[in-house]
């Protein structure tokens, strides 16, 4: 009787230095040892998204983000100056601040009340002549890099001489320039949902057209045969056109029908959807209506957490209230189409009779990602994980 070995060993898998045109290894979406490998060479010199500066709009304004073990604030001092820093006290390492955001006069640490400004100045200590090593103008908060594109505040915790955010979105500027980016507000929260998913999987999908006709009905009737898909050197772009036939799905049709006029955007733009994503796992949703952000951030080997928010530009018509809650409930429906399409990739990823997938040349997102991520870890190249502690 043939074994589930014997089944594997037919299947014809690419030589090792023919990887073109080949997925990932399956291994390397639930491998520890690549998970720490990601943590150093991706995540920590990649850009990650924080805040608007419309969320910070105060002086002693913070947000923060979790990435890499880290914590982040980003916090605009009292002479409107906008820094970022780890949350971390030089005393003893506490936490300074909890939460997602806040606001506050001073940074001050719960734990023995050392006193920060918000430029990073420690500026109290108590009893601080007990403390003969302490040198106050070398123990302010510890900067991170920071950047502000169009409105928005991305932060970097290493420097490995990669490009920009303006640099990575350069190619599509003309494009965004019309959407007013700068002058949005927040519509509601950041939004946090876990995922017992790597990360890839997440981004995969996110880039992937060719599962758009088959899993998504209702994107399928919005946008007909217009979906395209492309990949530059840093970020994906995707996008779709309405058609004009209306959906048998209601708040699919009452969208297409209440959707209104635009007056800053370009005739071939006011029912046009427009989507980004920036290496590695940043994604922009431009809509007519609104603008959403979403990021998936690894916690581990096979989870992670989606943070996501819309932001739009001041606009009282009912039609674009409307318009703006039809578009969450669609994108609610496909939320929950993709959550169950990553789910079951995971789950088949565990199967030992599958180890790497052959692209389509239409999957042209897909083979960038993994030809870059080869290149920044090699071990990624090999069918099967090498032995456990290889990272280290």
């Amino acid at each position: 009787m043939a074994t589930l070995r014997d089944t594997f060993d037919t299947i014809d898998h690419p030589p090792a230095q023919s990887l073109d045109g080949w997925s990932l290894p399956a291994w390397t979406y639930s491998d520890p040892d690549f998970h720490a490998a990601e943590m150093e060479r991706v995540f920590r010199p990649s850009w990650q998204i924080v805040c608007h500066d419309s969320d910070i709009a105060t002086a002693g304004d913070w947000h923060s983000i979790d990435t890499c073990g880290e914590s982040v604030l980003v916090v605009r001092g009292a002479d409107r100056i906008v820094r970022a820093f780890t949350n971390v006290c030089r005393h003893r390492g506490s936490r300074l601040v909890d939460g997602a955001a806040g606001c506050a006069k001073k940074l001050v640490c719960p734990y023995h009340a050392w006193t920060y400004e918000l430029d990073g100045r420690l500026t109290g200590v108590p009893d601080s002549a007990s403390y003969p090593t302490l040198d106050k103008d070398k123990a302010g908060l510890v900067p991170v890099d920071l950047e502000q594109w169009r409105g928005f505040w991305f932060v970097r915790l290493d420097d490995d001489g990669g490009p920009s955010v303006a640099a990575m979105m350069a190619p599509y500027e003309a494009q965004i320039a019309p959407y007013r980016l700068e002058e949005l507000g927040a519509l509601g929260r950041v939004t946090l949902r876990p995922r017992t998913v790597n990360w890839k999987n997440v981004g995969d999908n996110y880039s992937d057209g060719l599962h758009i006709p088959v899993a998504h009905p209702g994107l399928t009737r919005l946008f007909g045969k217009s979906y395209g898909v492309e990949a530059k050197d840093n970020v994906d772009r995707m996008w779709g056109d309405l058609i004009d036939r209306p959906s048998a799905n209601w708040s699919e049709r009452l969208y297409q029908r209440l959707l209104p006029p635009v007056p800053h955007l370009p005739e071939d733009r006011q029912r046009h959807w427009l989507y980004f994503k920036l290496w590695p796992n940043i994604a922009f949703d431009i809509y007519p209506d609104q603008v959403d952000f979403m990021q998936w951030l690894p916690t581990g080997p096979t989870s992670c957490l989606i943070r996501e928010i819309s932001y739009v530009l001041p606009d009282t018509r009912r039609e674009m209230t409307a318009a703006r809650y039809l578009n969450w409930r669609i994108n609610r429906q496909v939320n929950v189409e993709d959550t169950a399409l990553i789910a079951r990739v995971q789950q088949g990823m565990q199967s030992k009779s599958f180890t790497m997938g052959p692209l389509s040349d239409k999957e042209v997102c897909l083979k960038h990602f993994c030809s870059r991520m080869r290149a920044i870890i090699p071990e990624a190249r090999l069918e099967r994980a090498p032995p456990p502690g290889w990272s280290r």
